[in-house]
C-alpha cells in the first residue's frame, strides 16, 4: 500500500508481512520480551480506542516521557492514527522545562517511565493547566493508572469505525508531532514535523542507504528526531526492532547480531578506543600484529578502484588474523550498517570501521530538518571521510558567502516552532531557506563538508576567529582523551577542559608505576600531566598558531547525560560545561 502518512507504515507492515514474529522487542528483568506485527497492530488500535473513550480529540497533545520501548511505539502510532499529537519529551531534562514544555504544549495526558520520572513530574501536577491525567507504563502501585490499564480501557471500548475515519480525515501535509529541542538559551522550542516531513525522509533514507534490514538495534533516544526516523524506516522495511540500553550494547550485539543500527560518533569512538587498548595486552609479537592492522584499516578506502593490489593482500592478511576475531567478539556477522550522525566521525576513524565491517553512512541534519539534509549512500564516492554526504533528493543546499553558514531547501524543512511564528523567521527565510546555524562548504562532487557551528566560533584578544569543534574533533582522537571543550573567548590564547579517558589512563598508569587512587588523584600526577601535555602537543601541529591549546586542565568528572554535560546523542553541552568550570577556566587565563 502507499505510505503517505506515518501510521501507514504500520498498515503496510501487517499486510506485507503479517507472519512476522518479532516486530519489536525489549528485555523485561534480563529477558527478551518481543510482539509480533499482529501484536503490534492489536495494541495500536487499543490505544487509539482508548484515548477516544478518555475524550482525546484531533489536535490534542500526548506527552511521552519514557526510554525506547514497545509501548512508546504502541502509543505513538495509536495517538497518531486518531488525529492526535505525539509530543515526546527527553527524560533527562529538568522539572522547569518539563513544567514549561507541558503547558506551552498544553498536554491534556502524559505517560510516564519509571519512579524518579514520576517523582520528577509529580511537584509540578498543580502547575499544569491542562494535563487530564497521568499514567505510568508499568504499574507503580500507585494512584496513577498504567499503560496495561489503559489497553483495558481500549478493549472494552473499541470503536474500529470511528478510527477508520478519523485516519481517513489525516492529510499528509497535517502536523504529526512536536520535538521540543533544548535551546541554549530561553526556553525549549517545540519543533512541528508533518506527515510528509518524516515520511519522505524516511522514504529517502530507505532507498539511498539500507539494501537490506532484517534486525535492528536502537538505543539512541527515540524521543531524538534521528533514531525516530530511522525507527520508522526500519518498520517501512519490515524489520525487527530490538530496544537496547546504552550500557548493555555489547552484550546485545552478540544476543542479536543485528544488520543495522544508528549509532553516534563518540560511541564508535569509544569502541575504537577499546579494541585499540586490547592490543596493550597482546604478547610482542602479537601487539606488533595487532597494531599493524589497525594501521591498515585507518588506511582503507572504501572506493576499491583507489585501493591498490598491495593495500588489498595486507587487508586479507590483517581481516583474517584481526578484522573476523573483532567482528566475532562484537558478535558482527558479515557486514553491519551503521548510520553515524549528531556529530562529525573522524576521517581516520570512518576508515577504519569500514575496513573492520562496519558499512558506516555518516550523515547530517537537524529537528528542523526531519531531520536529514544530507547522507552517504551506497554509491563509494559519497563515503569520502571527512564528509556527511551528498543532499537529499528534493533537498537543496548552498552556503551562504558572508557567513559560511549551510542554508537548505525542500520537503524536510519544518512546519514551524509551535507558538513561535517570530522564531521561525527567524531560521526561515522568504524565500523557504532554513539557516542551520553550522558552518560548511561543499566539494566539487556535492558532497557536504560540516566545518562547526556559528554559535561556537569565538574570537581571541588578537582578533583572531577559533573554531573550537575543529579542534576538539582532532583532539578527541588522542586514546588519552574522553572529552574536551576549547575555550578562549577574547582571551590571548586557546586553551582547553579535558576529561581523560580514564579506562585507558588507569592501563597506562599501571605500565609507568604511576599511582592511581582516584580520579580527583590523578588528574594532578605531574607524571600525568606531562603526558598531556606530549599528547596535546603532537596535535597542535595541525592547527595554526592562535589555534594551538596553549593550556589544559584535567577534569577529574565524566561528562554523562545523567549529570547534565551530554546531550541524548553524547555531545558536549559546551555552555553547560563552561558555566559548571568556570573557576578552572579563569585559571586557565589569570596563571602568571
Amino acid at each position: 500500500m502507499e505510505v503517505t502518512r506515518l501510521f501507514d507504515i504500520l498498515d503496510n507492515y501487517y499486510e506485507q508481512k503479517s507472519d512476522q514474529e518479532v516486530a519489536l522487542a525489549h528485555k523485561v528483568d534480563g529477558k527478551w520480551v518481543s510482539y509480533s506485527i499482529k501484536d503490534y497492530v492489536e495494541n495500536v488500535n487499543n490505544v487509539s480506542y482508548a484515548l477516544l473513550a478518555l475524550g482525546v480529540q484531533p489536535g490534542d497533545k500526548i506527552g511521552i516521557v519514557s526510554g525506547n520501548r514497545p509501548e512508546w511505539n504502541f502509543l505513538d502510532m495509536g495517538t497518531m492514527q486518531i488525529g492526535a499529537i505525539p509530543v515526546p519529551i527527553y527524560p533527562t531534562i529538568s522539572q522547569e522545562e518539563y513544567r514549561y514544555i507541558l503547558n506551552h504544549a498544553e498536554m491534556k495526558f502524559l505517560f510516564v517511565e519509571g519512579k524518579s520520572l514520576r517523582s520528577k513530574i509529580e511537584p509540578i501536577l498543580p502547575d499544569l493547566e491542562h494535563l487530564k491525567e497521568l499514567f505510568t507504563f508499568v504499574d507503580q502501585n500507585c494512584e496513577y493508572r498504567c499503560f496495561e490499564q489503559l489497553l483495558e480501557l481500549g478493549r472494552q471500548n473499541q470503536q474500529p469505525e470511528k478510527v477508520a475515519e478519523l485516519k481517513a480525515q489525516v492529510k499528509s501535509s497535517d502536523m504529526a508531532t512536536i520535538i521540543y529541542t533544548s535551546g541554549t538559551t530561553g526556553n525549549p522550542k517545540g519543533v512541528m514535523l508533518s506527515h510528509d516531513n518524516i515520511v519522505l525522509n524516511m522514504k529517502n533514507i530507505h532507498e539511498l542507504v539500507f539494501p537490506t534490514c532484517k534486525k535492528a538495534l536502537s538505543f539512541l533516544p527515540l524521543c531524538h528526531a534521528y533514531e525516530r526516523m530511522l525507527m520508522y524506516t526500519y518498520q517501512y522495511k519490515l524489520c525487527s526492532i530490538y530496544y537496547s540500553d546504552l550500557a548493555l550494547i555489547a552484550d546485545n550485539l552478540k544476543e542479536i547480531h543485528p544488520d543495522v543500527m544508528c549509532c553516534v560518533p563518540r560511541l564508535l569512538e569509544k569502541m575504537y578506543e577499546k579494541l585499540y587498548s586490547a592490543g596493550k595486552k597482546q604478547s610482542f609479537l602479537l601487539q606488533k600484529i595487532y597494531y599493524w592492522a589497525v594501521a591498515v584499516a585507518k588506511k582503507y578506502n572504501l572506493d576499491s578502484e583507489k585501493r591498490s593490489w598491495y593495500y588489498n593482500i595486507k587487508w586479507n592478511i590483517a581481516d583474517k588474523l584481526i578484522y573476523a576475531k573483532w567482528r566475532e567478539a562484537l558478535g558482527i556477522q558479515g557486514v553491519i550498517q551503521v548510520v553515524s550522525g549528531g556529530s562529525a566521525l573522524q576521517a581516520q576513524l570512518a576508515s577504519f570501521f569500514q575496513a573492520i565491517g562496519f558499512s558506516v553512512y555518516e550523515g547530517y541534519g537537524l529537528s528542523e530538518t526531519s531531520p536529514v539534509i544530507a547522507v552517504a549512500r551506497d554509491e563509494a564516492y559519497t563515503h569520502e571521510p571527512g564528509t556527511v554526504g551528498l543532499p537529499l533528493p528534493g533537498v537543496e543546499v548552498k552556503v551562504d558567502p558572508a557567513t559560511n553558514e549551510l542554508v537548505c531547501r525542500g520537503h524536510n524543512v519544518m512546519l514551524g516552532y509551535y507558538k513561535n511564528p517570530e522564531m521561525t523567521a527567524e531560521v526561515i527565510d522568504k524565500d523557504g531557506w532554513f539557516h542551520t546555524g553550522d558552518t560548511a562548504r561543499i566539494t566539487e562532487k556535492g558532497l557536504v563538508v560540516i566545518t562547526g557551528r556559528i554559535k561556537s566560533l569565538f574570537k581571541t584578544s588578537f582578533g583572531k576567529y577559533v573554531n573550537p569543534e575543529h579542534i576538539e574533533n582532532k583532539v578527541v582522537a588522542s586514546p588519552f582523551v574522553g572529552s574536551i571543550v576549547v575555550v578562549g573567548e577574547n582571551k590571548q590564547f586557546a586553551a582547553a577542559l579535558i576529561v581523560p579517558d580514564f579506562e585507558f589512563l588507569k592501563t597506562w598508569c599501571d605500565k609507568h608505576k604511576v599511582s592511581f587512587t582516584s580520579k580527583e588523584q590523578v588528574v594532578k600526577e605531574p607524571e600525568v600531566l606531562k603526558r598531556f601535555k606530549k599528547e596535546v602537543n603532537k596535535y597542535n601541529v595541525n592547527f595554526a598558531d592562535y589555534e594551538q591549546i596553549k593550556r589544559f586542565v584535567l577534569i577529574p568528572e565524566e561528562w554523562t547525560t545523567q549529570n547534565g554535560k551530554l546531550s541524548p546523542t553524547l555531545k558536549v553541552k559546551r555552555k553547560v560545561v563552561q558555566k559548571a568550570y568556570e573557576k578552572e577556566i579563569d585559571g586557565l587565563f589569570n596563571k602568571e
